[in-house]
């Protein structure tokens, strides 16, 4: 039996399918080259835009339409990911064609990834959010922040840079709140055990920042993403280690204050831009990388113009812009898109000329 696996979305979901692919190996199932020589079908789902759901839809149709032509051959397709949100069943009498749902507890931490990238390796250091963005699925798809325990990381980089690999990426949708959902843990005791010489901290990620940071053969250290409320200074005189890569993707979403605060980002414009100037008096050669949302209920034009002034003072080097799309569930939800499809595309073109395309 072959399995093949679609990966909708981030990182995150890229990481989730590497240990969705170690479940269906330990259970004796072969990797197939494509999606149709597979006899199970795994779509890993992302809800984070509608159009990232549409995909799947889309997805599910052709499946299920080619399965129809092809008599006598079946394939099992199985349906994980943040699309469960929704819950399996109102799932399956929307999607009556979809077999089997994988729950996210069904690939959690205790499973072994089956890797097929061997240049660098993605580890998720916690899974969901706390925050609540006011437009974000994340804490309602995954849960509240949950991270994972400070040696069971280390095992697992240890782990891999014997194995081979020289470059990894830790993901978390905040890494900055790394550990601070563990209540008992005492950081001064993690410092001591892996003699960490790092004063004063109150961050377990510099801490582990510091102690991968040591471990020989490790060449290059990334890490997404980080939030602007809560990136310390001991974070980012951790960046300055030799191993870390001189890149921070630090969200900024919008450059309007009224904005923000309709989006419950917990920070203005000027926090922001101060921000970014101690990050670069620390770090002069680093390259600083962003999140923005265009077209948010009742953006003005001078306020996406608010947008790409702030761009310019900063000069982000990449920025992954999405035009906002209603999710429900979320509390932006209940707010009018007013933004039209054409004004929200004409505001996407003026901020990927001036930073992708312009930028590079």
């Amino acid at each position: 039996m072959k399995y093949f696996i679609k990966t909708y979305g981030c990182q995150a979901n890229e990481a989730d399918s590497e240990r969705i692919a170690g479940l269906y190996q330990k259970k004796g199932f072969k990797p197939a080259k494509s999606l149709e020589e597979a006899e199970v079908v795994i779509i890993n789902t992302c809800s984070v835009r509608e159009s990232a759901e549409n995909r799947v839809y889309g997805l599910i149709h052709n499946l299920t339409e080619r399965r129809g032509k092809e008599h006598g051959k079946t394939q099992k397709i199985v349906l994980a990911g943040c699309m469960l949100r929704y819950g399996v069943s109102d799932l399956k009498k929307k999607l009556p064609e979809v077999d089997e749902f994988l729950r996210m507890e069904d690939y959690n931490f205790d499973l072994s990834p089956a890797r097929e990238e061997k240049k660098t390796a993605l580890v998720p250091i916690m899974e969901g959010c706390s925050h609540y963005c006011s437009y974000c699925v994340v804490p309602y798809a995954r849960g509240r922040e949950k991270s994972r325990p400070f040696e069971e990381i280390v095992c697992e980089v240890e782990k891999l840079v014997k194995q081979g690999y020289k470059e990894i990426t830790l993901l978390g949708q905040n890494v900055n709140s790394y550990g601070k959902d563990f209540s008992s843990l005492d950081i001064n005791k993690v410092k001591d055990r892996y003699h960490v010489t790092l004063h004063d901290t109150r961050s377990l990620f510099a801490v582990l920042l510091y102690v991968l940071n040591n471990i020989t053969s490790l060449k290059r250290i990334k890490f997404l993403t980080s939030n602007p409320w809560d990136l310390t200074d001991e974070i980012i005189q951790s960046i300055k280690l030799p191993e870390i890569e001189k890149y921070l993707h630090l969200p900024v979403q919008s450059g309007d204050d009224k904005i923000l605060k309709k989006m419950n980002r917990p920070y203005t414009t000027k926090q922001y831009l101060s921000l970014i100037a101690k990050i670069r008096k620390e770090i002069p050669d680093i390259k600083i990388g962003t999140d923005i949302i265009i077209g948010f209920p009742g953006e003005t034009k001078e306020q996406f113009e608010n947008t790409v002034k702030l761009c310019q003072k900063v000069g982000f080097v990449k920025a992954y812009i999405a035009k906002y799309s209603p999710r429900p569930g979320t509390a932006a939800f209940k707010l009018k898109d007013d933004i039209s499809p054409k004004e929200k595309k004409r505001r996407w073109r003026i901020l990927d000329e001036l930073i992708n395309k312009n930028g590079k």
